[in-house]
């Protein structure tokens, strides 16, 4: 069967699904991508929403009947690729290959580290032990032990990482459960399956695996396809570079204290090396004098209370890395704490040769914990010579690669060369649809109290639509701000980012029918409201990155380096593609309607504006509030 006959209106999808229409854009992308299937080559797809992208590339996959890996940018999407979309389009196919999902490790139970917690369990809090039983009642009748089929236990929950296993603590083969073990399972039926749904954290987790030459975690496919692309290249950075915790170390002195309370008690050294290497770990953070973000770490290496902070983390590492060579072979969770300081003095020890080039040197701080990270500058090099690895098809796709039109920056940021392009513009009719408003009578952004200014002029608008509107932060500061502004102002449910989970709020927001959300990052992206529940969308500015980001600084310096413009060529593209993420959150079916407000004059003031402008969806323009109250009042 051909791509076009199977979305013909006559094909088989029409018999499956009720009232199917034929989509010239999705036949448009299946074809590209059964093209590129069979050329073995590379494809480009900026598929805006409506366009059925999913079912544009999973098709042309099962129908060439090719070993496919689809990589996708979130859990949620993995899950409903696999759940909903793989077997009404399996069914539709006729494909009889094997279709299995996969997901990082701390979403399997590790049955190993929830039998130790429970030895410990007179020593924790009754929410913990409470969670625990759910815990353990579960497992007794999981099949996959894939810890999001318990629905009553929230998603932060805490007992999460204490009943699962991260690379640093898994026993791996020296494990009492090791036969029993639900990752184990779910990795060998990946590496056996025909057609493979993982996420972007996991198929480069996947390429680091293979580098240290200990296994794979993703069989090599004849098609590599990933969903919500623009997300790769800064997710492909943070695994090519290292990075370090305190979490992680943490976490490393909690299990060798395990070993001398459980197993080693004549090892008292052991306990005493393990509380003052946690009070260097603490001592370090305090060192930060910061409550909370994140800077170059070259510069506060310079820091003379950094250096004593140092120096004395160092001096505590390498006791306990003496003490707990005693009792080697002694114990086997106190030999894989061995192995997991060994890595951590290596890393820091990277950590503190600042000067190699192509790098950024960074940390992280929040309240109580820290990272240190190492970033390579560009991933281009290290991703093409993956896939010059691997004669394959691979498929890149979002509803936002394109910056006004052209995808050459995507395709610069991955290495990707020789590409074929397909620009694929949405079948919902914005005209009739949405409206696009930039106030006029602004100040800039940047200007002293912003948030009461805007709260002021756009409550009454937010109060005519029954709340039903997303308020997009580029910042937690203005979030905050702004919140306690509509708080004082709005009769209305005030959502905010933070004080619940996302989904959580999600649920909370769409039940509500008449709430405003405020928040930032997480909910740019990835979230679907379809229908009037959401018919405003208000940005605070155009989303630049902070340029206090020390990531983004070492990228503008080397593009300075390189002859290139930064702000062109790195801040510019980077805003354009998060602001269509965020624009993109209004108009989710062909029933919606509604109007998107970005507040950030700099769109009509600047001539980078328009290259913003022509980056959205065709929608009606105004900069008269007066009309975006009128357009919404016709919604009803």
């Amino acid at each position: 069967m051909s791509v076009a006959q199977f979305f013909s209106a006559s094909g088989p999808l029409s018999e499956l699904i009720k009232g199917y229409q034929p989509r010239q854009p999705q036949l448009e992308m299946a074809q590209a991508v059964g093209q590129s299937i069979k050329d073995a080559s590379a494809l480009l797809v900026e598929a805006e929403t409506g366009t059925g992208k999913t079912f544009a590339y999973l098709a042309p996959a099962l129908v060439h009947g090719k070993r496919t890996v689809i990589s996708t940018g979130s859990k949620n999407l993995q899950e409903q690729l696999y759940l909903r979309d793989l077997p009404l389009l399996l069914n539709a196919s006729g494909f009889t290959g094997v279709v299995a999902l996969l997901k990082g490790r701390n979403n399997y139970l590790c049955l190993e580290r929830m039998n130790r917690f429970m030895l410990q369990s007179h020593q924790q809090d009754t929410n913990l032990l409470a969670d625990l039983v759910k815990v353990k009642t579960w497992s007794t009748s999981s099949e996959q032990g894939d810890i999001g089929e318990l629905a009553e236990l929230a998603e932060d929950a805490d007992i999460i990482p204490l009943v699962t296993s991260t690379n640093d603590n898994c026993l791996g083969r020296d494990c009492p459960s090791y036969d029993d073990c639900y990752l184990i399972k779910a990795r060998k039926r990946a590496l056996e399956a025909d057609v493979l749904v993982v996420n972007h954290h996991l198929f480069f987790a996947d390429l680091a695996v293979k580098d240290t030459g200990f296994g794979e975690l993703i069989p090599d496919a004849d098609v590599y396809i990933f969903d919500e692309a623009h997300q790769l290249p800064d997710i492909a950075s943070q695994y090519f570079g290292e990075s370090l915790s305190s979490r992680q170390l943490f976490e490393l002195c909690k299990d060798m204290d395990y070993v001398y309370r459980a197993e080693l008690r004549d090892m008292a050294q052991l306990g005493k090396a393990c509380d003052r290497f946690k009070s260097s770990i603490q001592e370090l953070r305090i060192a930060f004098n910061v409550d909370k973000g994140s800077g170059s770490w070259r510069d506060k290496l310079r820091d003379d209370q950094m250096k004593q902070s140092v120096a004395r983390f160092m001096e505590a590492m390498q006791l306990v890395y003496e003490v707990a060579k005693l009792g080697l072979n002694r114990s086997e969770v106190l030999d894989h704490c061995f192995e997991r300081l060994v890595l951590f003095k290596s890393q820091f020890e990277k950590l503190l040769s600042v000067d190699t080039a192509g790098f950024s040197y960074w940390f992280d701080c929040n309240r109580m914990q820290f990272s240190l990270n190492i970033t390579p500058l560009s991933v281009a090099e290290r991703f093409a010579s993956e896939m010059e690895k691997r004669p394959a098809a691979w498929v890149f796709t979002s509803a936002t690669l394109a910056v006004d039109q052209k995808f050459d920056h995507f395709a610069q940021l991955l290495g990707v060369t020789d590409a074929q392009t397909l620009l694929l513009k949405s079948p919902f009719d914005y005209a009739q649809q949405s409206l696009l408003a930039v106030p006029r009578f602004l100040p800039e952004p940047g200007g002293k109290n912003l948030a009461p200014v805007l709260a002021k002029l756009l409550a009454p608008i937010i109060a005519h639509n029954k709340g039903r509107c997303f308020f997009l932060c580029t910042s937690h500061y203005m979030m905050n701000e702004l919140a306690n502004c509509f708080r004082e102002l709005l009769d209305l449910p005030i959502l905010v980012q933070g004080e619940a989970s996302k989904q959580a709020l999600l649920n909370e927001f769409i039940d509500s029918g008449n709430a405003l959300l405020v928040a930032t990052g997480a909910f740019w992206e990835g979230i679907d409201v379809r229908g009037q529940g959401l018919s405003l969308v208000i940005i605070d500015k155009i989303p630049f990155a902070s340029p206090d980001d020390p990531l983004l600084k070492a990228r503008m310096e080397d593009a300075q380096l390189k002859g290139l413009e930064p702000f062109q060529h790195v801040q510019l593209p980077q805003a354009v593609i998060t602001l269509k993420q965020g624009v993109g959150r209004l108009i989710r079916d062909v029933e919606d309607k509604g109007a998107v407000i970005i507040c950030d004059p700099r769109l009509v003031s600047r001539n980078y504006g328009n290259i913003f402008l022509n980056s959205l969806p065709c929608m009606p323009r105004t900069r008269d509030l007066t009309k975006v109250t009128e357009f919404l009042q016709h919604l009803d």
